[in-house]
């Protein structure tokens, strides 16, 4: 094998070929000419990548590996890293971007003359567009680091011809993003674009500061500035969001790595606007060195108050007027340890606004976060009066989370509010929602700002006439629930059950994966667009709903959406389709409608695209759904069960008395749908009675 040629896992294999990952065991079991482990351990080898892909297409299981497959496999085999591949692609994909022509005159040099010329003009690039060596963290990569990477590099300039220099690069760090998810903290593009929007960074011509930048996707959701400025303490992040944002945006783009607190980059910068999602509950800070540091105007922030010192920093570093947009735990609004900064910053009037935010919207994703909108005071500004409290947490849907969020109910909520704060310096109170708190009325003891603890509670359900129809709703759902229950079960006698459906008394079955081989059904993992089978998935065309493993869990409208940058080309739903959760070991089964049909198909879920000719759809569905069938098809871990679709039994029966079953199984599918409806209606019902009768809206008599 070539020396620093790329390896790839198991798991790289499965996606490469689009299979699971027990396939690539018994390849390695049954075939001794598979490629052996290069590298890697016992337990998780790595193989030789070129080995592998010879292999497959001589075995006919890979007839070309797609090219994006191609390069990030290479990136994420290289043996000096993922990340370290990733930067030095990028910069590749800097120069295509940038200078094209350049790029085509170098790349028709031979591989050795290639990597020798390419250092040369990298350097030129990097510091036309991120500054000058020492200034950024990108380093230009020298001829003997590339000269094992020219066929990588290659295959990227390739890439980038098909979905463009940008959205290659956006596809290999979100492969890489996707692979390392302990490693980043990840903001959300609907936060980042709702937090561009509150610091009126969507103007065109704003400098902009993010000074914990992670890989850059709140200065990405800036759509027209004059400049970028971010900071990062990890080195290898920051050069992957210089990189970004150079491909990015044509805007001047200054990236530094280093501790933004105890060293900043930017003593003397004064922007229009800072974007920042800041570390939370950090303890070493800082503290004890920065004690007298000149940018704790409001006050020295305790050592559990990180967050506090971060707000300072962004305010120093705005221009007088300027606008920073803060992602904050929801303690720190209510800390006593802060009180007497928050107080400060009320006082003076740099804290405008303060908006929770349902879970789910970031991570960490089960905690509420908090917006804080502080502006910095200009000479001769009067302090106002107000502080503008919104509390967008009514807007998760019911046992949701950041699959359901209704973004778009977010962002009108907010803005609508802002905007109207904005113009007025007041907003009218939208009871449970939104409104402008005195700023006197907050400095108490506690100086607490959770929206929640000031703003009215909202009527109940808007009042009785919501709740007369919640109730109306209810008598109906309850009323068809009981006519669809079910019969009265009788013991039969299995022989003379047998003789009367002309079915055999020990019925012959067969596997999932048995009728995938004889053609009666296709199979198709979800989020991958793999399949077994004849059928091909149909390209994306977005906007997109996907239906997610809570949806099908729930029984609900797809709630899920698409990831941003090239498409995955997801697999797409079809009326009487038949979709099966593989996690958590519970027995349910979604025969797909009208209604979702069009949907992509989200993750950790598997569809069974059956014959109608050969198998009838809610027949198919409802013998998958068999407590006992499931039980003997699932595997069993510490941490999760897993269900192996292929290993589900269901009987040889004629196509009639398939549809014997299916019709007996739609209609158990229509009661539990009418009771989970009632179970819901009833809740609410029950909740706004509650509220009602607390609140004094709802007449006890």
């Amino acid at each position: 094998m070539p020396e620093n040629a790329a390896e790839v896992t198991a798991a790289g294999i499965a996606r490469l070929a689009g299979v699971g990952r027990a396939a690539v065991s018994n390849w390695r079991r049954r075939h001794t000419d598979f490629p052996q482990p290069v590298g890697g351990t016992e337990t998780s080898p790595s193989f030789a990548l070129g080995e592998v892909e010879q292999w497959l297409r001589d075995q006919g299981k890979l007839a070309e590996v797609p090219l994006r497959e191609r390069v990030w496999q290479e990136v994420s085999g290289d043996p000096a890293g993922a990340a370290s591949a990733l930067i030095r692609t990028g910069c590749a994909l800097l120069l295509v971007h940038e200078r094209p022509m350049v790029w085509l005159e170098l790349a028709a040099a031979s591989d050795v003359r290639f990597a020798e010329l390419l250092p040369a003009a990298l350097d030129d690039v990097l510091t036309a567009r991120l500054g000058e060596q020492g200034d950024r963290p990108v380093h230009t990569p020298g001829s003997r680091e590339l000269r094992a990477r020219v066929p990588l590099l290659r295959a990227a300039a390739e890439l980038a011809a098909d979905l463009g220099a940008r959205q290659a690069f956006e596809f290999l760090l979100g492969r890489y993003l996707d692979a390392n998810p302990r490693q980043y903290t990840l903001t959300p593009p609907e936060a980042a674009a709702l937090m561009t929007a509150l610091a009126g960074a969507t103007a065109e011509g704003v400098s902009v500061l993010d000074p914990a930048a992670g890989t850059g996707t709140l200065l990405r959701a800036v759509p027209h500035p004059a400049a970028l400025h971010a900071q990062e303490a990890v080195p290898e992040p920051a050069a992957l969001t210089a990189l970004r944002l150079a491909l990015h945006t044509e805007a001047d783009v200054r990236v530094h790595a280093g501790d933004t607190l105890r060293a900043d980059a930017f003593p003397r910068l004064a922007v229009d606007a800072v974007l920042c999602h800041p570390p939370f509950n950090e303890r070493n800070w800082g503290h004890d060195e920065l004690a007298y540091d000149p940018r704790w105007e409001y006050g020295f922030p305790a050592r559990t108050e990180s967050e506090l010192a971060w707000v300072q920093h962004a305010l120093a570093r705005l221009r007088p007027g300027g606008t920073a947009v803060l992602l904050m735990p929801p303690a720190a609004a209510s800390r006593r340890s802060g009180r007497r900064i928050r107080a400060d910053l009320l006082r003076r009037g740099a804290l405008r606004a303060v908006v929770a935010l349902p879970a789910g919207a970031a991570p960490p994703y089960g905690i509420p976060l908090h917006l804080w909108v502080l502006r910095r005071p200009a000479a001769g500004d009067r302090p106002a009066p107000e502080l503008l409290l919104v509390d967008t947490a009514g807007l998760a849907a019911p046992g949701g989370g950041r699959d359901t969020l209704d973004w778009s109910a977010v962002h009108s909520t907010v803005l609508e509010a802002w905007g109207a704060f904005e113009r007025q310096g007041t907003v009218e109170e939208r009871p449970g929602v939104s409104g402008a708190v005195s700023v006197i009325e907050l400095l108490d003891d506690d100086v607490d700002l959770a929206p929640a603890r000031h703003l009215p509670p909202p009527a109940a359900a808007s009042g009785t006439a919501e709740l007369a129809l919640v109730r109306e709703r209810l008598t109906d759902t309850l009323r068809r629930t009981h006519d669809l229950v079910p019969p009265a079960v009788t013991v039969a006698d299995r022989a003379g059950e047998a003789a009367q459906a002309h079915v055999p008394a020990v019925t012959v079955t067969v596997t999932v994966g048995e009728l995938a081989r004889a053609g009666a059904l296709v199979l198709h993992a979800g989020g991958t667009g793999t399949s077994t089978g004849a059928a091909t998935p149909a390209p994306p065309t977005p906007p997109t709903p996907v239906l997610t493993e809570q949806d099908v869990l729930a029984g609900r409208a797809p709630s899920g959406a698409l990831p941003e940058g090239p498409p995955e080309e997801p697999v797409r739903t079809e009326e009487g389709d038949v979709v099966v959760p593989v996690l958590g070991g519970g027995a349910v089964v979604r025969v797909v409608d009208a209604a979702t049909a069009g949907a992509a198909l989200g993750r950790n879920l598997q569809l069974l695209r059956p014959d109608p000719a050969a198998l009838d759809a809610w027949f198919l569905a409802g013998f998958l759904r068999g407590t006992a069938n499931n039980r003997r098809a699932s595997s069993y871990a510490s941490t999760a069960t897993r269900l192996d679709v292929r290993r589900l039994r269901l009987p040889r029966l004629p196509l009639a008395d398939q549809r014997r079953y299916g019709e007996r199984f739609r209609a158990l599918a229509a009661f539990e749908d009418a009771v989970r409806l009632a179970g819901q209606l009833g809740e609410q019902l029950v909740r706004g009675l509650h509220d009602g009768l607390t609140d004094g809206s709802v007449d006890p008599g």
